[in-house]
């Protein structure tokens, strides 16, 4: 399985959170996974919140990281997109209620993400999640799985290691 791995220092400006999404549809594309594939368009959006999260809650540096498939193979594996910033306050899956205008973020990624979790790292931490092309045959050839992702992987809320 062939992988690639790019990855994007992003600043504490708000307008980063527009250069991530437009530097991993053209590294998707890159990748032979064209922008209006679903799985690109959650990829993006899953981009999309672990960046504002780490711009809206850290107001420090941080880097982005996406692993993807060298070809369009649903074969070769998941696609992973992590976050790493200075901060070593726990990520906390919110339950936004209905005006809210916040606290959706990791309840978007719980929901769209095959996976994710976070674990310290030096002086912060860093934040993944996965989407597995892979899983979506399986639901195809045995129907929609009842069970989101923490029934395999333990909770989503907490601490799960990478």
């Amino acid at each position: 399985m062939q992988m690639l791995q790019v990855q994007l220092e992003i600043g504490t400006d708000p307008r980063e959170v527009a250069r991530a999404r437009r530097w991993a549809r053209s590294r998707l594309t890159g990748c032979g996974l064209p922008a209006e594939e679903p799985v690109a368009e959650i990829v993006v959006l899953l981009v999309s919140e672990l960046v504002t999260n780490a711009v809206v809650h850290t107001g420090r540096p941080a880097v982005l990281r996406m692993r993807l498939p060298r070809v369009p193979d649903r074969a070769a594996g998941p696609v992973r997109v992590e976050v790493a910033d200075a901060s070593t306050r726990a990520p906390r899956q919110r339950h936004a209620r209905g005006e809210d205008t916040g606290g959706r973020g990791l309840e978007l990624v719980s929901g769209l993400a095959d996976r994710w979790g976070w674990h310290p790292e030096g002086d912060g931490k860093r934040i993944w999640c996965e989407l597995d092309p892979r899983l979506d045959d399986e639901e195809e050839a045995s129907g929609p799985r009842t069970a989101g992702p923490e029934a395999y992987w333990g909770t989503s809320a907490g601490r799960i290691g990478a």
